[in-house]
């Protein structure tokens, strides 16, 4: 009989240590958890009430005194663990301690989290050799920073009848149900949850045109480094769908353009087609005009565009900005290297560079034009200059600042940017809602006409837009053009590659120190301590 509650003892014990293990390594098993630790505490129990003579007996003279001291301790510590917990359950604080923050959300998630404004319920479904630990672990981030979310981990080769009631074909496949409507992610990846995010709150989807036929830059390039695949890739995870557009083709612009995109014309744009962009962007339109310094050779340039930025209160200079600090990106002194001014498009990149290559100024006409007053959005530090004299700069290859001669000292504006309100609001889009419904305001900002003007279309390319703040720039400068500054912020980083790149030799040395030399010292001096000791 004392063996087999000697056995109780032991079986409690290992009960709530099993349940304890479990908790650590498979916490999605919860009722199982809960059934051991449950199960270990009454056993614990039962043996404790067969005891009761034995636990009588320790309060007995000088035993009880040490043991009243001891329980004492453990009660006090117990007490103190859960004040703690609980304390920590409603303080929740986490710290990211790796060096690239790769376990922090970003600003832009953050700002998505904080919009939140009803429930937001995430099913993820995962299956095969996926681990639910890791996309809890990515979860409980946003789950930590909004109390609106919910997330369901759902084994879809444990339960096909769940993953079939929302049509999961592949896996991991992560649903986001928000007010009625529905969004779908294949990536626990933050990018890959953000954008999904974004097109579920945004609702409809924006579109970019990409004006042609001056030679302007080309969304669907990715061969060359001067093609801005890498620039459209970025405005469809905004949720805008990218097209491009032949203004003498097509007559007008299309109705359904959000932001209305001019990269790098080489040649200025016929007297027909800047009638229509000055229509559009009067009515409400937004235009993004990216307007280069003249090519060595004399090429000609957009003149109808530069006195549009004009007419808005934005001066395009006939210069070229040197910048020495170039240098810090191994380059020359041809790529002025561009900081964040408080301008809303720029305002939270603030400590954030951008990397510009042969620039020329973009600067706010002072007092404004027509009452349009223009703001600077990036501008280079105060070693830089505008160059005037650009056919000796490209004769010579050798910058010298003269003020005498023209040259104006920075720091210099590389970009800016103009609204006012919209001279005619655009037609509300088609519904089918009741007629009650319609008759409703529709919620939203008011129509503005936006313009922003940069004095290089490089920064965009595929070769430039992944240095420094350089697509975070354009990206936001689309965002707040299409009014949507709840989205201006710092994007998702990818994953920092950390590896260590070794040659052959290397690797070899590496091989050679771990498994011959070090192993050689401490044998070679245990020898020695032993023959000393002799």
């Amino acid at each position: 009989m004392k063996r087999l509650i000697a056995i109780l003892g032991w079986l409690g014990l290992a009960l709530v240590l099993g349940s304890l293990i479990l908790r650590i390594w498979k916490p999605e098993e919860f009722n199982i958890i809960r059934g051991l630790a449950w199960s270990g505490l009454v056993i614990t129990v039962i043996y404790a009430l067969t005891q009761w003579r034995d636990i009588g007996r320790s309060f007995d003279g000088k035993s009880a005194k040490y043991g009243s001291l001891a329980l004492g301790s453990i009660l006090v510590f117990l007490g103190i663990l859960v004040a703690v917990n609980w304390i920590s359950s409603r303080q929740n604080k986490r710290w990211d301690l790796t060096d690239s923050k790769q376990f922090s959300l970003s600003d832009q998630t953050r700002q998505i989290l904080s919009s939140l404004k009803a429930p937001l319920n995430v099913h993820v479904f995962y299956a095969g050799m996926d681990s639910e630990r890791q996309y809890r672990d990515r979860f409980a981030e946003y789950q930590y920073l909004s109390k609106q979310i919910s997330v369901e981990y759902i084994n879809g080769d444990n339960k096909p009848t769940i993953a079939e009631k929302f049509e999961i074909t592949a896996y991991p496949t992560i649903v986001f149900e928000y007010q009625g409507k529905t969004q779908r992610a294949t990536s626990g990846d933050e990018q890959a949850v953000t954008n999904a995010l974004k097109k579920l709150l945004e609702g409809k989807t924006k579109k970019a045109y990409f004006v042609q036929g001056h030679g302007e830059r080309d969304p669907d390039d990715q061969t060359t480094a001067l093609g801005y695949k890498g620039a459209g890739a970025g405005l469809i995870d905004e949720n805008f769908e990218v097209a491009k557009l032949t203004l003498a083709q097509a007559g007008s612009i299309p109705a359904d353009a959000t932001v209305l995109i001019v990269a790098g014309a080489k040649i200025d744009v016929l007297p027909k087609e800047a009638e229509q962009i000055t229509e559009y962007l009067k009515n409400g339109g937004k235009v993004l005009l990216m307007i280069d310094p003249p090519e060595k050779g004399g090429t000609v340039q957009p003149a109808s565009l530069i006195a549009l930025a004009k007419s808005w209160g934005i001066q395009v200079g006939d210069d070229i900005i040197v910048d020495p600090q170039g240098q810090a990106l191994g380059a020359d002194a041809s790529v002025p290297i561009g900081m964040p001014t408080s301008h809303q498009i720029s305002a939270k990149l603030r400590g954030t560079a951008m990397a510009f290559s042969v620039a020329r100024s973009v600067a706010p006409v002072e007092g404004g034009t027509d009452g349009k007053i223009a703001q600077t959005i990036t501008q280079s530090g105060p070693a830089s200059w505008a160059e005037t004299d650009v056919k000796g700069l490209y004769a010579t290859q050798r910058p010298t600042k003269d003020t005498d001669k023209g040259d104006k000292a920075g720091p210099i504006s590389l970009g800016a940017a103009v609204s006012a309100p919209a001279a005619m609001a655009a037609p509300p889009p088609a519904t089918d809602k009741p007629t009650a419904e319609k008759d409703k305001p529709e919620e939203g900002p008011k129509p503005e006409s936006r313009l922003v003007v940069y004095g290089d279309s490089d920064f965009a390319s595929n070769r430039w837009i992944g240095q420094l703040g350089n697509s975070n720039l354009f990206l936001n400068t689309v965002n707040w053009l299409a009014q949507q500054e709840d989205l201006i912020s710092i994007r998702p980083r990818d994953p920092e590659d950390r590896r260590i790149e070794l040659t052959e030799g290397q690797q070899q040395s590496i091989l050679w120190l771990t498994i011959l030399i070090i192993p050689g010292l401490l044998f070679a001096n245990a020898v020695r301590v032993y023959w000393k000791r002799r």
